[in-house]
């Protein structure tokens, strides 16, 4: 009896598809529904105003967002820079936890917290959807 396995390069396509598309929601939302909440998140010490911090992070979010879903061809290139995305923000998601603030239902300490390690969850899956971790195929087998 065979047991199902699934494709590798089809797990690889959802991680890129579904990060892709949750990245371009995000990025809306920072421009439209949710910016109050973005602009709780920037740190006092960020040197730049909230508002650009979060209009600018949220031009990103659609960008990298809208070239993981639509340029295939280079998703090793935008998973890198998504992933390197996620390691910038990273600072702001400690401020929010050292600062307590809350924002996005993130109402204690433990909350923010949890929050903070699902920060490395989201580089791998960049990396991941990028096809960063992919074996090579050897020369001659």
């Amino acid at each position: 009896m065979r047991t199902y396995t699934p494709d590798m390069s089809f797990l690889r396509t959802a991680a890129r598809l579904v990060l892709g598309a949750a990245m371009v929601g995000a990025g809306v939302t920072h421009l439209t529904t949710q910016r109050e909440e973005f602009r709780a998140q920037v740190p006092g010490w960020f040197p730049l105003d909230e508002d650009l911090t979060v209009v600018g992070s949220g031009v990103v979010e659609i960008a990298l967002g809208a070239a993981f879903v639509v340029l295939p061809r280079r998703r090793r290139l935008v998973g890198g820079l998504l992933a390197a995305f996620f390691v910038v923000i990273f600072p702001g998601n400690v401020a929010q936890y050292v600062e307590g603030v809350d924002a996005f239902g993130l109402d204690t300490d433990r909350k923010r917290l949890v929050r903070l390690f699902f920060q490395p969850v989201l580089v791998l899956w960049a990396l991941y959807g990028g096809g960063w971790f992919r074996r090579r195929a050897t020369p001659g087998g």
